[in-house]
């Protein structure tokens, strides 16, 4: 699972639009991992896919982020797994 993290940046999304990268992800069966509110309000709009995780943290790196993904990995991964959910906010 976690060697298939990417950053928009990988894929040539760094400066595209939200609904850009929503549709990658949901074409490419990706969760979203964000600290933007604007996906969350997608994810509560359409559902699921694709998945959002909301990461609500102030201003932090990337790789703090990931930091704070490993750590939550139990849920990251019950998240991932279940059918119905579209959300996850991780503090």
């Amino acid at each position: 699972m976690w060697a298939d993290l990417i950053h928009v940046r990988t894929v040539g999304l760094a400066t595209a639009d939200d609904s850009v990268v929503w549709e990658y992800a949901r074409h490419h069966e990706m969760i979203i991992v964000s600290k933007d509110g604007d996906f969350s309000s997608r994810a509560f709009l359409y559902g699921a896919p694709p998945k959002v995780i909301w990461v609500l943290v102030g201003n932090c790196s990337t790789r703090e982020v990931e930091q704070l993904l490993r750590r939550e990995r139990e849920q990251v991964e019950t998240f991932a797994a279940s059918e119905g959910a579209a959300l996850l906010v991780i503090e």
